[in-house]
């Protein structure tokens, strides 16, 4: 009997120690299921700090309505066009305007009116002028500049009325002091522009115009 008591306790004892062995050796089925829980949560917040860090750095285009309002801010419904042509001699500088929409174009200058004789004397006295489209001015072949800048529909208007009130008040010409950058300086100064020296040739003083005033497209009156 001592004999079997002691092998069933030497058993016992065995099995005990086995089973301590196995828990320290092999996972439970309980502890792979929470790691596999662990793994996919790491996974899913990996994922969602990548796509949050996607969505951060990746380049949010402006809204095509708040964009085409800008534009439309820069540009603006009217335009005056400052341009010079060339010619028998030195050029001649004049003005297209109108609206930004419409095909048609308004033409302003100042030339003697009549032929080469006119233009001659003009250069000893006053000549009769004309200060509307002349020839070339809307052929693009001789354009030699342009300077555009917009307005707004309230500043078109006082601007197109200047022109022609200009235009009404030069009844003559004078290749040294009455002539076409004069002409088209006085529009850029009553808009509020910065005019440069007007005695060069026409080609020069549109493209001084542009640069002196930084080549701004949008041109808003002062208050007067």
């Amino acid at each position: 009997m001592t004999n079997k008591a002691g092998r069933s306790g030497s058993c016992i004892l065995a099995g005990f120690a086995l089973a301590a062995m196995l828990s320290c050796t092999t996972p439970s089925a309980s502890a792979h299921e929470t790691d596999k829980q662990t793994d996919k949560q790491t996974d899913r917040r990996v994922a969602d700090a990548n796509a949050l860090a996607m969505t951060d750095t990746a380049p949010r285009p402006q809204p095509q309505s708040t964009r085409r309002s800008v534009a439309r801010a820069e540009k603006g419904p009217y335009y005056v066009d400052f341009r010079a042509r060339t010619a028998a001699s030195w050029g001649h500088a004049f003005v297209w305007y109108g609206k930004t929409s419409e095909k048609a174009v308004e033409v302003a200058g100042l030339t003697p009116a009549g032929d080469t004789l006119a233009y001659v004397l003009g250069h000893i006295t006053f000549v009769p002028s004309e200060t509307g489209a002349s020839y070339g001015d809307l052929d693009p072949e001789y354009l030699t500049a342009s300077y555009r800048v917009y307005l707004n529909e309230a500043d078109a208007k006082r601007v197109f009325a200047y022109i022609k009130e200009l235009q009404a008040s030069s009844p003559v010409w004078n290749a040294e002091t009455i002539n076409c950058t004069g002409f088209i300086g006085d529009i850029a100064e009553f808009m509020g522009l910065k005019v440069p020296h007007r005695w060069q040739r026409p080609e020069n003083f549109v493209n001084s115009l542009k640069e002196i005033n930084g080549g701004r497209q949008m041109v808003r009156l002062s208050m007067k």
